[in-house]
């Protein structure tokens, strides 16, 4: 029989006496991730005009053209799917085995795959979400000032603010640990701020006049080229956007559920810890971001936090945005500390500060050229890499009668050709070469996911898996 490599024979479970409740670890953590004004500030735009021009959406009336209603059953329906399909198997997967992600991940991959697959793919999507937070933290902080979007002193301070991350995510985490568990107040007192300056006018808001205000604004790009917004979305197409946007961001905390789940006492502190961090926050965040922009009816502007000055005045605003991008940067710390441990476990002979410098290069990269501000963009390659690894991770969780089946040999083949298969159906939009080729996807990260659960499944039952290897320090819980 095929040995263990040694990282998997070195690694330990986690016991139950050192396991916490679910309070004081996932439900905490999670609505955090939720609260990010990264997700919460643009939900009614589903998807910019330009991917400099967030505020305004591509279609107009961006996910509030059907009324408030079908937007709100959109994001609960996005929040349970969330719960139920991307975190809930893995959270249980932590749990029963008490191993991490890249170790769990060997069963679907393979003791060799899943070395590579998720631990280093997870590890590589940190650097996007740095390029992220580094783009619209610098939007955040010079907004007040009056500089534009990739103006130069937007750029000065994204590269800052990326650089910084990334070195105190590689030394200084542990300092930056203690502010990040009082971080999610500044949001939640901007939400309940904006809310309290807004929702006295949901009465009057009316979708034909968010569609009409759409129409009849134009962007005018540095080149001179003027955008304006294609026609109002059907029903359907808002609640398949709504599920894109929210299912595309949570992708991989979805799959770091096991990492969650290793740390819980039992099945119930899963469950719970989902439901409060995971569904509770994501409705919440998420509907007050439609609810604050329907009361604010700021014409075509769809962006929550551009309401804050005509709330607050503009000085206050100012400071108040501040906070809010200075209460993100323990996130991004946390997204370096994530991509240099997993290269530290899959690349252990390259010193993490050259694998994390150029990491971080990439990340300057993304946040400098306007890229990282395409949300939609970003949230449809992190769901279609994390939807088929989730789905696949599902199909073997059931194969196995609910439990961790133990790593495989090799590269699991149903693990790989599952993922691959997934992945080019959810990015299929954004692949030029596929376009016309594939039909248009609805929801991209939920097809990812179901692609990448049908196929492993099939693909177990027609004996594409490897033979599984003993590991005797799995101890399976629950």
């Amino acid at each position: 029989m095929t040995s263990l490599p040694d990282y998997l024979k070195a690694a330990r479970p986690v016991p139950l006496s050192s396991r916490v409740p679910w309070y004081l670890s996932t439900a905490q953590t999670y609505a955090g991730v939720m609260l990010w004004f990264v997700f919460w500030q643009d939900i009614a735009v589903g998807q910019g005009i330009d991917k400099n021009f967030g505020q305004y959406s591509a279609f107009a009336g961006g996910v509030l053209s059907h009324g408030v209603l079908l937007a709100l059953a959109g994001v609960v329906l996005a929040a349970l799917i969330c719960h139920f399909a991307f975190y809930l198997v893995p959270g249980m997967l932590g749990l029963k085995s008490g191993f991490p992600l890249y170790v769990v991940g060997t069963s679907t991959y393979g003791a060799y795959g899943g070395f590579l697959m998720p631990g280093f793919l997870m590890g590589l999507l940190q650097f996007g979400w740095l390029g992220v937070s580094s783009f619209f933290a610098g939007i955040l902080l010079c907004q007040p000032f009056g500089y534009e979007v990739l103006s130069v002193p937007h750029a000065a301070v994204a590269i800052v603010w990326a650089v910084a991350a990334a070195i105190i995510g590689l030394k200084g985490i542990r300092y930056v640990a203690g502010v990040a568990t009082f971080a999610p107040i500044i949001p939640l007192v901007t939400l309940a701020i904006l809310a309290y300056g807004t929702l006295g006018g949901l009465s009057q808001f009316e979708p034909q006049a968010a569609i009409q205000a759409g129409l009849d604004h134009a962007v005018t790009l540095k080149g001179g080229a003027v955008l304006y917004a294609a026609p109002a979305l059907s029903a359907s197409g808002v609640v398949c956007v709504i599920l894109a946007y929210i299912v595309g961001f949570f992708a991989t905390a979805g799959a770091a559920g096991v990492d969650f789940g290793m740390n819980n006492r039992n099945a119930k502190d899963v469950h719970l810890g989902g439901l409060v961090g995971i569904v509770l926050a994501t409705v919440v965040a998420g509907g007050l971001g439609l609810l604050i922009v329907a009361g604010g009816r700021n014409g075509a502007d769809l962006r929550a936090t551009d309401l804050l000055g005509k709330i607050m005045g503009e000085k206050p605003a100012g400071i108040l945005l501040w906070l809010l991008a200075l209460a993100s940067f323990p996130a991004s710390c946390f997204s370096s500390l994530i991509a240099a441990n997993s290269f530290k476990a899959t690349m252990p002979k390259v010193n993490p500060w050259i694998s994390v410098g150029l990491g971080t290069l990439a990340s300057i990269a993304l946040a400098v050229t306007g890229w990282a501000g395409q949300l939609m963009g970003v949230f449809t390659v992190i769901g279609a890499s994390f939807g088929p690894i989730c789905g696949a991770m599902a199909a073997d969780y059931l194969l196995a009668g609910c439990k961790w089946p133990g790593p495989r040999a090799g590269f699991n083949p149903a693990g790989w050709i599952s993922w691959a298969v997934g992945f080019v159906v959810g990015a299929a939009g954004l692949i030029p070469a596929l376009k016309g080729v594939i039909p248009e996807i609805p929801a991209p990260p939920v097809a990812a996911f179901i692609v990448g659960f049908v196929l492993y499944a099939l693909l177990a039952k027609l004996g594409l898996q490897t033979g599984t290897l003993k590991m005797p320090q799995n101890e399976q819980t629950g």
